[in-house]
């Protein structure tokens, strides 16, 4: 018989309140013209991509985490100090060690909050909120901030005709509290890593490091390339469109819910022609909502799905208490959804 002591966490958890944060530069598609052989209305056409907000030196990916967040503790109604842990989700905090969620915790006055980082590209936000879940279903927290920032303008190659004008800049973060009943549906989540070079970095940081020009990308003026994302758009494309579908209707079943159950729809802001064919595929209903934040935030990767659902909430276009169907999926390839009640 064991002698460790059952956990005593709340019977289910729920997001109490969202906040977003967007760099106040806005670049339109004109300026992405500058480097690369499109136009206007390819990128359109392709993306649904007008605009995107790129950070600037002082809007750090720390800087624009404790933005959202604050929004987000204001708006669950809660104090910083009752953060029992802080998770951000991200794939642009250069520096390798320590975690920057130990410095968004310690600057939002959290009472030394657990704090740690994860690496799940586009997916990172449902991951973080799956985390956030049994943490407080556990007991190891009572309130669990979930974070997903990104400066992908810092990983974005200007030159790359196929890439350049995908990627945003921002933060989105919620609170996760105790319910009484479930407001978080079971996550259906994975990896597909036999396809991992659909979307990768280009040059491996020791690679990058050694500065070998023999091995290493260089750009129109011969000057050796920073390491940014590449992606092969059409293996992407059809991944995205045909079994994240699969995976979203399986979320929706896990729920217990059907496409009329639904309120909302708030997939990845990846690309909106994505966005349509999940949208069809799914059969839903005209009466849900659908988040097509791309159009102006381009692709923040972890940060879109919370960014998309703090605009829906805003704007007034989904209200509080709406049932929502979350999907992220990315590099890796890796993929999370579940149905969750907006705060």
């Amino acid at each position: 018989m064991s002698k460790i002591k059952a956990p005593k966490g709340a019977p289910f958890a729920r997001i109490l309140g969202v906040g977003g944060y967007r760099p106040v530069r806005v670049v339109p598609n004109e300026v992405i013209l500058e480097t690369i052989d499109s136009s206007d209305e390819w990128i359109r056409s392709r993306s649904g991509i007008e605009t995107r907000h790129w950070a600037s030196d002082e809007e750090t990916v720390a800087a624009m985490s404790i933005e959202a967040s604050g929004k987000a503790i204001a708006d669950a109604g809660i104090n910083a100090d009752q953060i029992g842990a802080v998770v951000v989700s991200t794939v642009s905090h250069f520096s390798q060690t320590p975690a920057i969620a130990t410095e968004i915790a310690d600057k939002l006055g959290t009472n030394k909050a657990a704090a740690f980082d994860i690496s799940a590209g586009c997916a990172g936000f449902g991951y973080g909120l799956t985390l956030a879940k049994g943490m407080i279903v556990e007991g190891s927290a009572e309130y669990v901030l979930v974070i997903g920032v990104e400066r992908l303008s810092d990983l974005t190659d200007l030159e790359d005709r196929a890439t350049a004008f995908l990627f945003g800049d921002g933060a989105g973060a919620v609170v996760v509290g105790p319910s009484d009943e479930p407001h978080i549906g079971p996550t259906v989540w994975g990896s597909e890593g036999d396809k991992a070079g659909t979307i990768k970095q280009t040059v491996p940081w020791d690679r990058f490091h050694a500065g070998d020009v023999t091995q290493l990308p260089l750009d129109s003026k011969g000057e050796i390339k920073f390491p940014a994302i590449t992606q092969e758009g059409q293996a992407v494309f059809r991944w995205a469109v045909f079994e994240m579908a699969k995976v979203a209707q399986q979320a929706l079943e896990a729920a217990g819910i059907s496409p009329d159950d639904l309120d909302v729809f708030i997939p990845h802001q990846a690309n909106e022609r994505i966005i349509d064919s999940m949208v069809k595929t799914l059969k839903l209903p005209e009466h849900v909502t659908v988040a097509r934040d791309v159009r102006t935030t381009g692709n923040t990767s972890a940060a879109s799905i919370p960014l998309a659902m703090e605009r829906l909430l805003a704007t007034g276009a989904a209200k509080s208490g709406d049932t929502a169907l979350v999907i992220g999926f990315g590099a890796g390839l890796v993929y999370a959804a579940t149905v969750v009640t907006l705060p």
